[in-house]
């Protein structure tokens, strides 16, 4: 009866332990495997985010140029108000365009005045949307004397270009581009602060075109490109630089920001002016996150994994990269540095929460500029004069 019932029993249970133990190395294989791809996923927009743009393609589309006058296809770039630049011919020829002459939304082109062209010849075709407006260096893009120098860094020298006062003065101006950006970007800041006294240097850092690689060819996020931002503030300084003044665009405010934390040449610092800045990077990373339709939990571990030792070959990084680092509105007390915020409300790439933050968290030092319709870094583009009054009257207050 016992061996009957023991039989009977595990001939009863045996099909179900069975069943129950298949489910469970299933459910334990899938549980897996959804691991590994969620990581995959994690480290695949980490890597994306933390790569550089080598080559942009020609996406804006050249319908028809009649002298004076070229014809686009519409799109929210080629719709915007303002003076902007197309490059030409894969960034080979630049033109400069003037604002928009009308605009047909049935059959989906702008018209918009041509200012001049740089080199390169403007012909239908395609092209690429630029905001620096002048390209190239100084000399030819501004018509002002331009002095090619080297800066040295850790990795070897930089180049930079240097303009002066045209009045003798101990004050510099350290001009510090965006992510994927060239040193153009800062072309526009020239004229307002030298025309104010303070002489200007515009360097590349590691990762640019034409600039020294970093040890693992991608961006750090402010991290370590602002060892490269302290040297040319040092090559200023070694020129009699007593003052000096700090302008970032995008990501390049968050290398600022950075300098002003971890470089001795922060007591040398008397203004900060920040375009369109990455003052969290949290926040961008997960805006741009959405926008892709990552979700939330992929977005969030891909943040984790830049600032996992163990996880530098996943990413591809040399150092960890702890994005809470980068994140200035729950850093405000550690800022000493009076700073004028630019920033538009429809910025559509760094969006503007943080810096409102910022202002209100440290209105003692932070002076807040609010654009309305300029999108990311073409403040100036919409409208140059308020740009330029606005910091000229703040780095000669």
């Amino acid at each position: 009866m016992s061996t009957s019932t023991t039989t009977a029993g595990g001939a009863g249970r045996g099909p179900l332990r069975t069943t129950a133990t298949v489910a469970g190395v299933t459910g334990g294989a899938l549980a897996a495997t959804a691991a590994v791809s969620s990581v995959g996923a994690a480290a695949y927009f980490a890597r994306r985010a933390l790569t550089p743009d080598r080559q942009r393609p020609d996406d804006t589309s050249i319908l028809a140029v009649d002298e004076d006058v070229v014809t686009l296809g519409l799109t929210p770039e080629t719709v915007m108000p303002g003076r902007y630049g197309l490059w030409l011919d894969q960034s080979t020829g630049h033109a400069r365009l003037g604002d928009l002459l009308d605009v047909d939304e049935e059959r989906g082109r702008v018209r918009r005045e041509v200012l001049g062209v740089d080199r390169g010849h403007l012909a239908p075709g395609f092209g690429r949307w630029n905001q620096y407006f002048y390209a190239g260096p100084p000399d030819r893009a501004l018509g002002v004397r331009t002095e090619y120098v080297d800066v040295l860094t850790e990795l070897g020298t930089m180049p930079a270009w240097v303009v002066r006062s045209t009045t003798p003065s101990t004050r510099w101006a350290v001009l510090v581009h965006g992510r994927g950006a060239r040193r153009d970007e800062g072309l526009r800041a020239v004229r307002p602060l030298v025309e104010n006294g303070v002489n200007v240097i515009v360097p590349s850092y590691r990762n640019d075109l034409g600039a020294r690689r970093g040890a693992d060819g991608r961006y750090n996020l402010g991290l370590s490109e602002w060892r490269d931002i302290e040297d040319a503030g040092l090559w200023a300084v070694q020129q009699g630089a007593r003052e000096l003044v700090l302008v970032g665009w995008s990501m390049g405010g968050a290398i600022v920001l950075q300098t002003l934390s971890r470089s001795w040449l922060a007591d040398h610092v008397s203004h900060v002016v920040l375009d369109a800045p990455v003052v969290d990077w949290t926040d961008v990373l997960r805006h741009h996150a959405r926008i892709h339709g990552i979700p939330d939990p992929i977005g969030g571990l891909s943040r984790v994994l830049m600032g996992k030792r163990w996880a530098r070959r996943l990413v591809g990084v040399h150092d960890p990269v702890d994005v809470a680092e980068t994140d200035w509105v729950s850093r405000a007390g550690e800022l000493r540095h009076r700073m004028l915020v630019i920033h538009s409300v429809d910025d559509e790439f760094v969006p503007v929460g943080p810096s409102q933050a910022l202002a209100a968290g440290r209105p003692d030092l932070v002076t807040m500029e609010r654009w309305e319709t300029a999108r990311h870094t073409k403040e100036w583009n919409v409208d140059p004069e308020r740009w330029e009054r606005s910091v000229a009257d703040f780095v000669s207050s």
